[in-house]
């Protein structure tokens, strides 16, 4: 991804839905996440997606235009439901999820409008799980075919994810995206004979043909491999309320400052510091301002 002095344009593409928590829910999906804390970042942002013609699908694209990312591409489906994912915390705030299938976004159909926004981006950004239905991957695989810079966010969600289609993304993709458990995970499947996690990225860096790699690794920070070199953030402290979309967040804070004129170091550590500030708070999309990332970086 070329740095861009000018405001850049960031397609993110997959699941819109909400998450259904014991006491209320929140709207979400991981490429949705992404795209509301790019748009809060001040970066043109697009979602192609797909929703119910239902009450609740309304809702939900009044809550993306609210948050200013671009809703002319999310499609309405008039036979499947908007997305809902049964979430579940414990004790720790780490979440799992129970995702309804077959839903609107499993249904992401391909047109002129969406291959010329992806055209024109600076960067499209998608996951894996979107894959678990033929239609929306098909559509998926045209659009990485016109996309300028690829940017894969791994996110696996058992058992919403095939070693084939992985694979096949990685090697489309111009940077990725894991945590640690994916990176060990994919590593399995990569057949990697290492155990170290700089082994394990430069492993999967060699046989993909992706040099630019990110894993996140909970509150120890994240690491970034850059162009063949190694940037390290060991994370700031804060009280976890729950990790819901943190990830997201720093994907978003990741992306954003390397698209404009950051240096990889500055974006990582901008990055931790945004995915540690939505930690500390409830839900996927809390509001969180420029002054209080730099404070967190810059205690002192």
């Amino acid at each position: 991804m070329e740095n861009n002095l000018q405001k850049p344009n960031i397609v993110c593409f997959g699941e819109v839905l909400y998450d259904v928590f014991p006491t209320h829910k929140k709207i979400g999906g991981a490429p949705l996440n992404v795209a509301i804390r790019l748009a809060s970042l001040d970066i043109n942002t697009y979602i192609i997606s797909r929703v119910g013609d239902d009450e609740i699908g309304q809702e939900l694209l009044s809550f993306v235009k609210k948050n200013k990312v671009k809703i002319g591409h999310i499609q309405v489906d008039s036979i499947y439901k908007t997305g809902e994912v049964i979430v579940c915390l414990n004790d720790k705030g780490s979440a799992s999820y129970t995702i309804n299938y077959p839903v609107a976004w499993d249904k992401i159909e391909c047109n002129p409008e969406i291959e010329n926004i992806v055209k024109k981006g600076d960067a499209f950004i998608y996951g894996s799980l979107v894959c678990r239905d033929k239609t929306s991957y098909k559509t998926l695989v045209e659009l990485i075919g016109y996309a300028k810079y690829k940017v894969f966010d791994v996110n696996l969600r058992s058992p919403f994810y095939k070693k084939k289609t992985l694979i096949n993304l990685m090697m489309q993709s111009d940077f990725i995206k894991f945590n640690d458990e994916e990176l060990y995970e994919v590593s399995k499947f990569l057949n990697s004979p290492y155990h170290s996690l700089k082994q394990n990225i430069k492993h999967i860096a060699e046989i993909t043909n992706t040099n630019r790699i990110c894993v996140t690794l909970g509150n120890h920070g994240a690491v970034l491999y850059y162009d063949g070199t190694f940037y390290f953030n060991s994370g700031y402290k804060i009280k976890v309320a729950d990790t819901v979309g943190a990830g997201d967040s720093f994907l978003a804070g990741l992306i954003s400052k390397l698209a404009i004129e950051n240096t990889p170091q500055k974006a990582l550590d901008f990055a931790c510091a945004l995915g540690a500030l939505v930690a500390e708070k409830e839900g996927a999309n809390p509001k969180i301002t420029n002054s209080k990332i730099t404070k967190l970086m810059n205690p002192i």
